[in-house]
């Protein structure tokens, strides 16, 4: 079974620390250390991939971007 809520952080929060001191020793212990690490290179790992497969400039926007650079360090040294 699965539920899905939509629940702010500070209202997450709020509820966790009404729990029993048991529970949220449980809950703790559930978010341990490598849960964390494994979650942030996972989300690293996505990032990547975006970072990759995002665009890119062809040869001649490349060109375009250097004349561009080129005429904006000329108006700016006058």
């Amino acid at each position: 079974m699965e539920i899905t809520i939509d629940i702010k952080y500070d209202q997450l929060l709020a509820a966790i620390k009404k729990l029993p001191a048991a529970k949220i020793k449980q809950l703790k212990s559930v978010l341990d250390d490598d849960f964390i690490r494994e979650k942030a290179s996972v989300e690293l790992s996505d990032f990547q991939d975006f970072l990759i497969r995002g665009p890119v400039m062809s040869a001649e926007q490349y060109e375009d971007h250097l004349a561009d650079r080129k005429h904006f360090d000329a108006w700016r040294t006058k």
